[in-house]
């Protein structure tokens, strides 16, 4: 079993940049694929990246590709998600996923395991 700590949302104004991190414990981090999400109160999680247990893939949807990138630091246990050039539609709360020996997987029920998420607000 994984713990799942998001961190590092927040206010930032349209075209800055913000980068999250979701810390793990409990388990060996690096047989983990990890994902991240996001949701608007009412809508349904909807996905912005996923990396494989190594790191050595990531894919990343239309919406987020050259925009944002998932990274991840097997040593500290930690993945990444680095947005830049952001947008008030990116606004939303961000949650971080696991799957034990996941690959890069897209839907909320590939993942086992769910961080409570943290929130980041693009204003105009």
């Amino acid at each position: 079993q994984v713990q799942l700590v998001e961190s590092g949302g927040g206010l930032v104004q349209a075209g800055g940049s913000l980068r999250l991190s979701c810390a793990a414990s409990g388990d060996t981090f690096s047989s983990y694929g990890m994902g991240w999400f996001r949701q608007v109160p009412g809508r349904e999680r909807e996905f912005v990246g996923s990396i494989t247990w190594s790191g050595s893939h990531t894919y990343l949807p239309d919406s987020v590709k050259g925009r944002f990138t998932i990274s991840r630091d097997n040593a500290k246990n930690t993945v990444y998600l680095q947005m830049n050039m952001l947008k008030p539609d990116d606004t939303a709360g961000y949650y971080c996923a696991a799957k034990r020996f996941g690959q890069l997987h897209i839907t909320t029920a590939s993942y086992d395991y769910w961080g409570r998420g943290t929130q980041v607000t693009v204003s105009t």
